[in-house]
């Protein structure tokens, strides 16, 4: 079962750092979207908690997964800026796995 966790001052700041991380690594405008959200999974091999990190561009929507509780996630574990072009989420293709 899919769910979103609660908020709180800590979360919120998290929140906060992971846009401004996601901005600068992928030189994302002030006008491209960025929406970083922590959800919770009961789907048997599915982590607990993961953050999802989706934000748009010209080129489309791009979407990443990180496997930790939002507050835990650090600079380094977001991608490499060399594969912003391959996050994009293809029309067409329905994928389970990100």
């Amino acid at each position: 079962m899919l769910g979103f966790t609660r908020k709180s001052p800590v979360q919120d700041a998290a929140i906060d750092r992971v846009r401004a991380w996601t901005r600068a690594r992928f030189a994302l405008s002030d006008d491209e979207t960025v929406m970083v959200s922590e959800i919770a999974c009961g789907v048997p091999g599915c982590p607990p908690i993961e953050t999802h990190v989706v934000f748009w561009t010209a080129a489309g929507r791009h979407h990443y997964k990180i496997f930790k509780l939002l507050v835990d996630v650090v600079e380094d574990d977001l991608p490499p800026a060399f594969m912003k072009n391959a996050l994009v989420a293809l029309d067409g293709i329905d994928c389970d796995c990100c």
